[in-house]
């Protein structure tokens, strides 16, 4: 029998295995280097490698700190690094920024004041203590008013950490609906720390906050650890935030350690969560004797589809200055753009056009649908269901399985069905103080109305009397008692007297009624608001209530359908798609004011437009083969219809590099 052994990284050939930019990188002595990898460059190969290149020179493992953000990446290269070096990688000290300060917390939290064992506050763990003060600061003080739910106060507190600014500075600037609760938010934020101390618990953003306080205030654990560390490399350099930035600092500032970071300014798109695209920009005037390498071969997409890349990110000012080359030489087709009258004829397109794709052979695997925000998805999952092509969301629920839509589309059933019971506890449940026990009473005092009044009116389907007069007489608890009469009054506005409200037109007032519980319980509210707004204009031709209802049970049901297949085509945000590729890639919702987005563009900020084509730029080159770029003339087509133009970065490629196609 034969055994192979793997080979040693002393046994390779690092020039024939890289390309001459790669190896370059791999190869430096430079103290500090910063390697600009553009989109599918090898970006992971190159970092691997270098830490083979490190092991194969003799340095110690255990001497190696390799930074990544997420656990997927930093498994993924220290398996790759293994196989490349076979013994030792495993004591390399390798993970995500919040892993590796929980390992340096776990010798050296005693010097901040925790006890030895400190237990680490997940998302859910941090929502019910946030969720514990609110109760203990607000309770039944503020019958009328809707206090921040645990999920905002937590959103709203993360964000100020990572961007290092006061939570005080973040709400006027960031939750500016939220600003008649500062006092309160305030006391709970105080009285938050003060739980997580008692309790010997940090967040995950503590474990941040906390090593950059021991590094600063304890010198012989800042010396320690920077002799420990000879080389420290940081992947995906551009999405560091303040604190993430101070810790590389602190750790590569030996007098013998050497930096390498790893990343691409064209894909800084995440600012909205501290993210800091500074940091990659002014890395050589933080060290003035750092090399800098670009990495611009592309092994992923066709010819074409880098010059579209090429031609879109070269419209910003500030970036370092790149072009990518493809070490493809083939390619069966120009990206194409694709105008269509209405957003219902885009997604048609786009189910159409997948159809075709898959009927010639390519998978639903090697086939994404990419979307600046999650409501621009809308109308292409019904028309993917419709046509019975199966999809998966990687950028969160389906439309109508997200809490705020659920929430409209509740007031809606039960104006059709005063017997749903579902529907009803879903919206007294939105009231304030409102519990389940609550709830419970509400619905037996409701029912008993409601299936009276329906057995003696054997001709209506659902209550055509006004609610306020039909429900008068119902009992209601005390905690529900401030809100009865405006839900029984909304209601009543939602079936007049004098005409059929149109399903639009009823989603339109419910999104009204319901604004104080959306701001109370969502931390993206404006975000929220679009999806309901996208709502009323896909719904503005609906037939009527109930066929509306219907479609949406319907598609829900195919959902769960679907959902085993494993073969299915992907939906997702640009956002979520970063780091992933496919065969062929549509990117949708391509028009001024959706994207870029119309408050970036109103807000005039140079910074937040050119982070926008950046996110433009990933879209782009996630794609392979084939890729279309589509918009509607017209979103909607109600009152509440909006007109679109084209993307400002459609109109500025060369309409040499792409096909019109004309619908």
């Amino acid at each position: 029998m034969k055994y192979t052994l793997r080979p040693t990284a002393a046994g390779r050939d690092y020039a024939a295995e890289l390309n001459p930019e790669q190896y370059a990188a791999v190869t430096t002595n430079a103290r500090h280097a910063l390697v600009i990898a553009g989109a599918g460059s090898g970006k992971t190969r190159t970092l691997t490698y270098r830490v083979a290149r490190l092991l194969d020179a003799g340095v110690a493992p255990w001497r190696i700190l390799l930074l990544t953000f997420t656990n997927k990446a930093a498994r993924e290269m220290l398996e790759r690094v293994a196989s490349l070096a076979g013994m030792g990688a495993g004591q390399i000290w390798g993970g995500t920024f919040h892993s590796v300060a929980n390992r340096i917390l776990r010798l050296h939290a005693v010097r901040l004041g925790y006890q030895p064992g400190f237990t680490i506050l997940d998302g859910d763990d941090q929502r019910a203590l946030f969720r514990a003060l609110v109760k203990q600061f607000v309770g039944k003080s503020s019958k009328n008013d809707r206090f921040p739910k645990a999920e905002v106060l937590q959103s709203l507190h993360s964000l100020a950490v990572n961007t290092g600014r006061s939570w005080q500075l973040t709400l006027r600037t960031e939750y500016a609906h939220l600003d008649k609760h500062e006092e309160v938010i305030g006391k709970i934020y105080e009285a938050y720390a003060v739980r997580k101390k008692e309790s010997n618990a940090m967040d995950f953003d503590d474990l941040l906050t906390n090593l950059l306080r021991l590094l600063q205030a304890h010198e012989d654990i800042r010396t320690d650890l920077q002799g420990r560390f000879l080389h420290v490399l940081v992947d995906e350099y551009q999405d560091t935030n303040v604190l993430q930035a101070a810790i590389i600092g602190l750790l590569a500032g030996g007098l013998d350690t050497s930096l390498m970071v790893v990343g691409d300014d064209a894909q800084s798109i995440y600012s909205w969560r501290g993210a800091n695209v500074d940091h990659i920009f002014e890395f050589s005037n933080t060290y003035p004797d750092a090399e800098v390498f670009k990495i611009e071969t592309n092994y992923r997409s066709v010819p074409a589809i880098l010059e579209i890349s090429n031609a879109a990110i070269s419209n910003n000012t500030r970036q370092f200055a790149k072009t990518l080359r493809p070490a493809r030489d083939t390619g069966c087709m120009k990206p194409a753009i694709i105008p269509a009258p209405d957003n219902r004829t885009e997604a048609r397109f786009v189910a159409q056009r997948i159809d075709e794709l898959m009927a010639a052979g390519i998978a639903g695997k090697d086939i994404a649908v990419l979307y600046r925000a999650h409501f621009h998805s809308m109308d292409v999952q019904m028309e993917l269901t419709r046509n019975h092509i199966p999809y998966r969301i990687t950028s969160g629920l389906r439309f109508f399985e997200q809490a705020h839509i659920k929430d409209v589309v509740a007031w809606l059933r039960l104006l059709s069905n005063p017997r749903d019971e579902i529907a009803f506890r879903r919206i007294v449940s939105t009231f304030p103080r409102v519990g389940e026990a609550t709830a419970s009473k509400l619905w037996e005092n409701w029912f008993a109305v409601a299936d009276a009044w329906l057995q003696a009116n054997p001709e209506a389907t659902t209550i055509t009397a006004p609610h306020s007069e039909v429900f008068a007489a119902v009992k209601v608890p005390a905690a529900a008692r401030p809100h009865w009469g405006g839900f029984l009054a909304s209601m009543d506005d939602l079936h007049p007297a004098d005409k059929v409200l149109t399903p639009a037109e009823l989603v339109h007032l419910v999104q009204s009624f319901i604004d104080a519980h959306l701001r109370a319980s969502y931390e993206n509210y404006e975000e929220r608001l679009e999806d309901i707004a996208q709502l009323t204009r896909s719904l503005s031709d609906a037939a009527d209530l109930d066929a509306f209802l219907s479609q949406v049970a319907l598609l829900s049901e195919d959902d769960t359908q679907t959902e085993i297949d494993p073969d299915c085509v992907t939906l997702s945000t640009i956002h979520q798609a970063k780091g992933l590729e496919w065969k062929v890639v549509f990117v949708i919702f391509l028009g001024e004011g959706l994207f870029p987005h119309y408050r970036v563009i109103q807000s005039g900020e140079m910074d937040d437009l050119e982070e926008e084509l950046r996110l433009f730029y990933v879209a782009v080159t996630r794609a392979e083969d084939q890729l279309y770029l589509s918009y509607p003339r017209y979103n909607g087509h109600s009152y509440d219809s909006q007109f679109c133009p084209p993307s400002r970065f459609l109109t500025a490629l060369p309409p040499e590099l792409y096909e019109l196609w004309n619908l």
